[in-house]
């Protein structure tokens, strides 16, 4: 059962990532993707786990403006940051 709910929670949080950053357009999801995968080998269903990584890939292409994306999943994922995993996530996204 917790693995069930820790792969849903995984792709609902990639599913959120992606949303958000489509709506700042294909090419910014693009290039999100891009880095993650050139800097650290992964792909956006492994920020669930490794939050940092967006984290860091948001800071270096936007800045201070990636507090307005980060918002944007945090807004989104609101009724889940009660899971742990999703907290832990949020957490280290925001900072």
């Amino acid at each position: 059962m917790f693995e069930d709910k820790n792969k849903i929670n995984k792709a609902l949080v990639s599913v959120v990532i992606e949303k958000v950053l489509m709506d700042l357009g294909k090419s910014t999801y693009d290039k999100v993707i891009e880095i993650l995968n050139k800097e650290y080998h992964c792909y956006l269903t492994d920020c669930y786990e490794y939050p940092e990584y967006l984290h860091n890939v948001l800071k270096k292409l936007f800045g201070n403006a990636s507090i307005s994306i980060v918002e944007s999943i945090k807004k989104n994922l609101d009724e889940y940051k009660e899971h742990e995993k999703v907290a832990r996530f949020l957490q280290v996204i925001s900072q």
